[in-house]
């Protein structure tokens, strides 16, 4: 064929296959046109395009469906909302980010305890911490939601109850067109999220992402994904250990801490049912039940990013363990971030990596980006103090549930720990006055208030990954005992303090921003950098129980005095490597000082070391547990952080 007959046949194809992609522009919808577009772009990462100066700042109130204060009327839950304006006049819907949170008014949210504020109409001005800003401009709705019985909301508080779940679920059921909103309180005038496409996503640390957890767990359709961070997934979980009180206060208090004064005026009866459904005694009841999302994992329909930091000692680390259990065992899609610190935000520890890690899960969750997030590794793990590791899956391939047991060592209270099933008895006497610190700083000696067991030093680097168990044969002199387990890493290191104010960071003045600012809403938070500690030891994992549930895990019951019991404490899931040269202990002692509270008795116990024995989760199994010759400890008090602070009960609050 000649030359100028092939081009002019190139040329008409060239013209005839763009005529036929306007015929089928102009017969598809303006959106679906632009959809079309795009997906020839393949977009990897949404673009800072569209103005928060600009943006659309409106308050609606979403009508739950239940009347948890009594007063003849369903509740109604403010919803504050920020969303680009231009998306707004092109008709196009977009997806939702969305922080249901109880402490927007009382408390504040983030390192810098940011509140809510509002111009003279009451629309929002500052919307705490900086998803608002960040997102907004790359084509996000944002949504931050006043739980029931908080701030400008109808209702009750109820602690983690149906109400609070509610409270959020009808969001997302009103940003998918199937609850009911209005533009005031008490008004009448309905309004629908026609601007929405459905597909949110929550995110939120502690109380929020507990939330977050807990709207998963119902399954609601057009839930996509959530992050939750620092998150309770039991609520039994947070206030007991197997029966034994982890503070002196239940739900109630916190409850009063964080309600409005207009609910504390009306909800005198819930607060009393929060008594009433959560006795003294551990016991476990039908509000524990309620407030238990772990069972109900197989309903979640929304990807998972788990954040948790493992030496937490707030929202402990149990939480995460078993949801991502849960979450495992029922196919959901999820990722997990593990950092060294207490209660604090990935934001305030990694932050770069954090908000591109962030933007780039939202991109795919909600935008439906290909952008590879999905085909990275699964966690990310703090090694040591801003060092980073990632492991494909996790826990990693090859783990396995090895059992160690306790041994007679040369002093009372000084043993070994292996694989060789111990003999005879070790006894110690509760000392409420004493913490886990003042146990491990004396490993090697013999002191009368703990039992204590060690490994010869290891001959390579020992990994456990997951969640622990501790089953414990005691005899008790008394009607009511508590035990602790620990776990401990024997050698010298460098931690981020977990136990100082900032729970592993210090704060710094200097500031980064994240996003446009407005006059009222400034995108600039203060750095932070870790603060670490040089420490002897380090405890790495923990577990509690009260030796009256030994029968039933729900239910206590006096003990017999000089009569066995066997129990057995879930310790808290962790991922610690054990260095070369490092030795691995067990602690077995009674009340852990200002994270269980004492027992009614002072009890003397005896540890029948052939009925006690430890669960751990070993990479590469037993056969990972290769030791050296043993060597003489040192008659010393070890270095270690500080002892534990009493925690005041506010998921999310400060401690003291």
């Amino acid at each position: 064929m000649p030359i100028r007959a092939r081009r002019t046949r190139i040329l008409w194809r060239t013209l005839l296959t763009a005529a036929l992609a306007a015929l089928i522009a102009g017969l598809m919808s303006p959106g679906a046109a632009q959809g079309a577009a795009e997906a020839s772009r393949t977009p990897r990462e949404s673009r800072p395009v569209y103005s928060y100066e600009d943006a659309i700042r409106e308050s609606v109130w979403v009508d739950t469906r239940i009347d948890g204060d009594a007063d003849g009327k369903t509740d109604r839950v403010a919803v504050d909302i920020v969303r680009p304006r231009e998306l707004d006049r092109r008709g196009r819907r977009i997806p939702v980010i969305m922080d249901a949170s109880p402490y927007y008014s009382c408390c504040g949210r983030g390192n810098e305890s940011q509140k809510k504020t509002y111009d003279a109409n009451g629309n929002p001005v500052q919307l705490p911490l900086y998803y608002d800003n960040y997102f907004v401009p790359r084509g996000y709705g944002y949504v931050a939601v006043d739980l029931a019985g908080t701030n400008r909301s109808d209702g009750c508080v109820d602690v983690g109850g149906r109400s609070d779940v509610q409270s959020a679920k009808a969001v997302v059921d009103w940003l998918n067109g199937r609850a009911r909103g209005y533009t005031s309180r008490t008004g009448a005038e309905r309004t629908r999220a026609t601007w929405s496409n459905g597909a949110t996503g929550m995110i939120g640390k502690s109380y929020d992402g507990t939330v977050a957890q807990g709207v998963a767990a119902t399954g609601v359709p057009g839930l996509k994904t959530i992050v939750p961070i620092g998150a309770i997934s039991s609520w039994y979980d947070y206030y007991f250990a197997k029966g034994a009180p982890l503070y002196g206060s239940g739900p109630d208090r916190l409850a009063s801490g964080i309600e409005s004064p207009e609910a504390r005026a009306r909800c005198g009866a819930v607060k009393q049912r929060l008594i009433e459904g959560a006795p003294r005694t551990g016991d476990w009841t039908p509000l524990w039940s309620e407030r238990d999302h772990v069972p109900d994992a197989d309903r979640v329909r929304a990807s998972v990013f788990v954040v948790h930091g493992m030496q937490d000692l707030n929202v402990r680390t149990k939480h995460f363990g078993q949801w991502w259990d849960a979450l495992a065992e029922n196919g959901v899609d999820r990722k997990i971030w593990l950092s060294q610190a207490g209660h604090v935000d990935p934001f305030d520890l990694r932050r770069a990596d954090w908000v591109r890690t962030l933007h780039r899960w939202f991109d795919h969750e909600l935008l439906g980006y290909d952008n590879g997030v999905d085909r990275e590794p699964m966690a990310d793990i703090e090694r040591s103090p801003d060092r980073w590791s990632t492991d494909r899956v996790w826990p990693p391939r090859g783990t396995r549930a090895v059992e160690l047991r306790p041994g007679k060592g040369t002093e009372p209270g000084v043993g070994t720990l292996g694989t060789r099933r111990g003999k005879g008895t070790e006894t110690f006497t509760d000392d409420p006055r004493l913490s886990e610190t003042a146990w491990a700083e004396q490993i090697d000696m013999s002191t009368p208030s703990k039992a204590g067991f060690t490994s010869k030093p290891l001959a390579r680097d020992l990994r456990l990954s997951g969640s622990s168990t501790v089953t414990v044969t005691a005899t008790p002199t008394t009607r009511t005992a508590h035990l602790s387990a620990v776990l401990v890493d024997l050698g010298p290191d460098t931690i981020r303090d977990y136990a100082a104010a900032g729970e592993g960071i210090t704060t710094l003045p200097e500031r980064t921003c994240w996003g446009p600012s407005t006059t009222g809403d400034s995108s600039c938070f203060k750095e932070t950098r870790a603060n670490t500690a040089d420490v002897d030891y380090t405890i790495f994992s923990r577990g509690w129980a009260d030796l009256g549930n030994w029968a039933d895990a729900g239910h206590g019951r006096p003990l017999t005095p000089g009569k066995p019991h066997t129990i057995t404490l879930d310790l808290a899931a962790t991922d610690h490597v054990v260095p070369k040269g490092h030795r691995l202990a067990l602690i077995v002692a009674g009340t852990d000082r200002n994270l269980i509270e004492p027992p009614a008795d002072t009890p003397t116990l005896t540890l029948d070391l052939a009925r006690t024995s430890a669960k751990l989760p070993l990479m590469g199994g037993a056969d990972a547990l290769t030791t050296t010759a043993s060597v003489t400890p040192r008659e010393a008090r070890l270095d270690g952080v500080a002892p534990p602070r009493r925690i005041n009960p506010v998921p999310g609050g400060s401690t003291s």
